[in-house]
């Protein structure tokens, strides 16, 4: 797999771009504004063929330029179904500019699996944040990409809309009984391991609470 990522926007969101090398197909995870010229570019230059966009949840900072990616592309969008809303029908969430709406054609659901080429995304439901947030595992990559439910140190807000700290709990004890090597590569901030953040993970699933 072929990785290439990009800081972007006033939430400074990991706009994620990984390809098989083979087919040169790709795949956008995360399609924060402004990430279409660099998206663009890149393709360009690669001579990829971008096939899918896909949103680990609805929130306007990771799901702006969907529709711009998608025009330009012809690429399609991809969400849960329960944060399908928040794309056709963006909320603000005190955004500092327009949010345009934008139509998925694939539903992510748990079990489910995105493969391009030799790459493979297996999706897992991974609520507390929305209530259709995801994480995508490429087992064969050894790469986790965990959109706002985990962080290196850390998790997503629970006090927004779809936010709820009992899903969130359920959905960190679960990701903490992935593979220690495992390398996160979160919707914001730096990478990390599942090895790393292990240790709080599990005080996370011993209390059943999210830890002060």
């Amino acid at each position: 797999m072929e990785l290439l990522t990009r800081v972007v926007g006033p939430l400074s969101t990991n706009v994620y771009v990984l390809a098989d090398p083979a087919s040169r197909e790709a795949v956008a995870i995360d399609t924060a504004i402004p990430s279409l010229r660099w998206i663009a570019n890149e393709l360009a230059a690669r001579e990829w063929t971008l096939r899918l966009i896909v949103s680990t949840h609805g929130h306007w900072d990771h799901t702006g330029d969907n529709a711009a990616v998608a025009e330009h592309t012809r690429a399609s969008i991809a969400v849960h179904p329960l944060d399908r809303h928040r794309l056709t029908d963006p909320e603000p969430l005190w955004a500092p500019f327009e949010i345009p709406p934008s139509v998925p054609a694939v539903e992510l659901a748990e079990g489910g699996r995105i493969r391009f080429g030799e790459i493979r995304l297996d999706v897992l439901h991974t609520p507390g944040h929305t209530e259709g947030s995801v994480s995508l595992l490429a087992p064969g990559d050894g790469v986790l990409f965990s959109g706002d439910t985990l962080f290196a140190g850390g998790w997503g807000r629970v006090d927004l809309p779809g936010g709820d700290p009992g899903a969130m709990v359920d959905s960190l004890a679960r990701l903490a009984s992935l593979d220690g090597p495992l390398r996160v590569l979160p919707g914001h901030g730096p990478a990390t391991t599942i090895e790393r953040e292990r240790p709080w993970l599990e005080l996370v699933r011993q209390h059943g609470r999210l830890l002060a």
